[in-house]
Formats: C-alpha cells, structure tokens, sequence
C-alpha cells in the first residue's frame, strides 16, 4: 500500500517563503520521479516542479522558476519544494506525486500516487 502525504501548506502574505514536506511510503521511493502539482480554484491542475529518482537537474514551470526550488532526500523517503517570493496568485492546493518511473513527467498521466492536497494561501 503506497501513502503519499503532504505538509506545509498554511497562511503566507505576498513575499514571504513556505516549505512544503512530502513523505512517501509503501515502496522504494528512490526508484521514482516525484513532482508538485498545483490547483487553483476554477483552474485545471497544473505541473510546478519534479525531480528525478537520482535527483540532478529539476524540472521547473515557468511560473516557479527562480522563486520555487524542489529537492529530495532518498534516505528520508522524502521531497521539499521551498517557495520564495510567493505572490497571490500561487495560491492553490499544492499535491505531490509519485511517478510511474524514473524520469520526470510534466503531464499527469506520468504519476502514479498523489497525495491529499495541501492548502497553500498567500495574502496581498
């Protein structure tokens, strides 16, 4: 049985930073491309950020690059996305993904378990 769960979200005003956790548990975490997606209310479910089982070069949306930074550490089953500079329009439910292989994906298709959602809000 593979759980993924997400931490982190909450409260933020206009410039400031959140770092979200995402666990993973159930199968060889290492094995598998992780990423952030997001959904904005009346909005589809968009693509932020993955990383590859080996970590390396991340993947990043346009709209994250330079302000939004995901990592992983495979001892701890676990990826961070940190996001700086947040802006109002960032506010969204933040999910993680595990992915089908070992490569990141953009589109949802790619991903294989998510998460329940965290609640990010940024203020103006």
């Amino acid at each position: 049985q593979v759980q993924v769960a997400e931490s982190g979200g909450g409260l933020v005003q206009a410039g400031g930073s959140l770092r979200l956790s995402c666990a993973a548990s159930g199968r060889t975490f290492s094995r598998n491309a992780m990423a952030w997606f997001r959904q904005a209310p009346g909005k589809e479910r968009e693509f932020v950020a993955g990383i590859n089982r080996s970590g390396g070069t991340p993947t990043t949306a346009n709209s994250a690059k330079g302000r939004f930074t995901i990592s992983r550490d495979n001892a701890r089953d676990t990826v961070y996305l940190q996001m700086n500079s947040l802006t109002p329009e960032d506010t969204a439910v933040y999910y993680c993904a595990l992915s089908w292989g070992p490569t990141v994906r953009t589109d949802q298709t790619g991903y294989l378990y998510w998460g329940q959602g965290t609640q990010v809000t940024v203020s103006s």
